[in-house]
């Protein structure tokens, strides 16, 4: 393509607004691969209010599918409305075939869009769409549409905008309910127009808003206020919450336009929130919250960046993507109260309030109950560092190909050991090769659900995991994740926004020795024997001489403690 002939680009947004914040990235790659052309989006009207004077685009077209642009003859006005643009580019972020459809009528000559919804013939450039069982983060799902134009590199964490006068209207209107600027604010967030399913407790919102609020105003001697957000049809979910806090609070459930509500998230110091919209939005101004998830998968949808935390139960049946749950709604009556603060707790001692961060002492000290987040070495050696993690044979027997999750049996002292590193401030992450998808011996359900146990038993031990990235695919595959490959490592590095100069692998094989050579960690091979002439040659061969060797978990961890003292001082 030659890239100079391009003009005017047109672009279909999503119709959500958490995935239209997850689209901000590509967006702004569009831009970068064409910073002289002119670039439309065409979305919805909440969403393209969210997108109002973004530095990316040029324009902000609206789709108003259930007014001017409503059924069939709607469609025809909008595609010649599109027509007379005379679009060199449609790039089409929404996957619908009504999105390929209009801007075929419409006449754009290249059109690009993923290959869905049966809409391949309408694409002069259809896009394979990614192996869903590698389990894409949206934000990479929409960047990567836009790498067969030339785009490179990961992308960035979504950012918005607002405007001086909308974040000083906001202020204004929460100076009549009585906030000062000098106020903490704390959001929650605790509804789902998707459904119930994705709600967690409002009794359960209530407390720990209220313990979090004694916190912050003990340890801090500041005001604070909470702000509840909502939407229409939710006001009374908000009310109900309100009555049970003693702190002020402001219910903006429904009484917000979307840029209203983006200043008014903006303006808070922490956020509560279910998986929502209203998420994605705050995490986009770099809010500090803890996100609740439930029956969505978290691994594909949860907030870009890092100044939040996530908090779930791994149920057997989640995620199940209903929007009602037909049983007893295990994966949100099992979040308890302690779960959410204790992360809310660790989120206000990694950020700033106010100014001067908030150490984990003081919220320890000022907690209505400490042993909720009491850790257990408050100098945190460990602070900022990862430690990948292969799976079988390094936390769980191996069994040759595990399929049912009943019979994952965590290896001794596992379980202790990973605990010393949590209390220590490191971040523990998995990182295991899955070729019994590939090969049809598991399914990825029996995968999620032997990942769910594998996380239960480990939460037990106080040693959860924050993430478990796979490689499903057939050796033969030629995949990038699969292990010594980098895949794997380099998408956590992207969503869970990894320093990998700080980091540490633990593996039995050659292969995640060489993984951590090629990442720049230092690895450690566990092995029950010593090693003798050969597999060491071999080792050698293979450039995977480890840094360490270890009999047992409890010995790995001795070594990176003691090594963190030197190489992280």
């Amino acid at each position: 393509m030659d890239k100079e002939a391009i003009k005017k680009i047109l672009v279909r947004g999503p119709n959500w607004l958490g995935d239209a914040v997850m689209c901000e990235p590509a967006l702004r790659g569009l831009r970068r691969l064409f910073p002289d052309a002119q670039i439309t989006l065409l979305v919805k009207p909440a969403v393209a209010d969210l997108f109002t004077g973004h530095p990316s685009l040029t324009r902000v077209l609206i789709y108003d599918s259930k007014g001017r642009h409503a059924g069939l003859s709607g469609k025809w006005a909008l595609a010649e409305q599109l027509r007379r643009q005379s679009f060199d580019l449609a790039v089409l972020f929404q996957n619908a075939f009504e999105a390929a459809f209009l801007t075929f009528l419409a006449g754009v000559p290249r059109r690009y869009g993923y290959a869905t919804d049966g809409r391949s013939l309408l694409l002069s450039n259809p896009v394979a769409v990614p192996d869903r069982r590698a389990l894409t983060h949206q934000v990479h799902y929409y960047w990567d549409l836009l790498k067969p134009l030339g785009l490179t590199g990961d992308p960035p964490a979504p950012e918005l905008v607002v405007f001086p006068e909308e974040e000083q209207a906001m202020a204004e209107r929460l100076a009549k309910d009585g906030f000062t600027a000098d106020d903490v604010i704390v959001g929650i967030n605790p509804g789902s127009t998707y459904g119930g399913a994705k709600r967690w407790l409002p009794e359960r919102y209530a407390e720990v808003t209220e313990r979090l609020c004694r916190t912050i105003r003990e340890s801090r001697n500041q005001q604070v206020g909470v702000v509840i957000f909502g939407a229409k049809g939710e006001e009374r979910l908000g009310q109900d919450i309100a009555a049970r806090l003693s702190f002020p609070s402001l219910v903006l459930s429904g009484a917000t336009t979307i840029r209203e509500l983006m200043a008014a998230l903006k303006r808070c110091a922490m956020l509560l929130t279910n998986d929502t919209g209203p998420m994605h939005i705050a995490s986009a101004f770099q809010v500090p919250l803890v996100a609740i998830f439930g029956p969505t998968d978290w691994r594909t949808t949860s907030p870009f960046g890092s100044a939040h935390a996530i908090v779930r139960q791994p149920v057997d049946c989640a995620p199940c993507l209903l929007r009602e749950c037909p049983i007893d709604h295990r994966c949100m009556t099992r979040v308890s109260v302690e779960q959410v603060y204790d992360a809310a707790a660790k989120q206000l001692a990694a950020n700033k309030l106010t100014g001067d961060k908030l150490t984990r002492e003081e919220i320890v000290a000022s907690s209505p109950n400490p042993s909720a987040c009491q850790p257990a070495n408050l100098s945190a050696p460990l602070e900022g560092v990862t430690v990948f993690l292969d799976r079988d044979g390094t936390l769980n027997y191996d069994p040759g190909y595990l399929r049912v999750a009943a019979e994952l049996k965590l290896l001794a002292g596992v379980g202790p050991s990973l605990a010393r590193l949590k209390r220590a401030g490191a971040r523990l992450v998995v990182v295991t090769n899955q070729s019994g998808v590939g090969r049809g011996i598991i399914t990825l359900k029996d995968l999620e659900a032997i990942h769910a146990r594998l996380q239960g038993l480990l939460e037990q031990e106080d040693a959860a995991l924050d993430a478990i990235y796979f490689c499903p695919h057939h050796p033969d595959d030629g995949c990038r994740c699969r292990k010594p490959n980098v895949g794997m490592v380099e998408r956590a590095q992207s969503e869970l926004q990894l320093d990998l100069r700080r980091s540490y692998l633990i593996g039995d094989h050659a292969r995640d020795i060489q993984l951590a050579k090629r990442v720049g960690a230092k690895a450690i091979l566990l092995t029950a024997s010593l090693v003798d002439a050969e597999v060491l040659e071999t080792l050698k061969t293979k450039q995977a001489m480890p840094d360490a060797m270890a009999k047992s978990m409890t010995e790995a961890v001795d070594w990176i403690l003691e090594d963190a003292k030197t190489r992280l001082r």
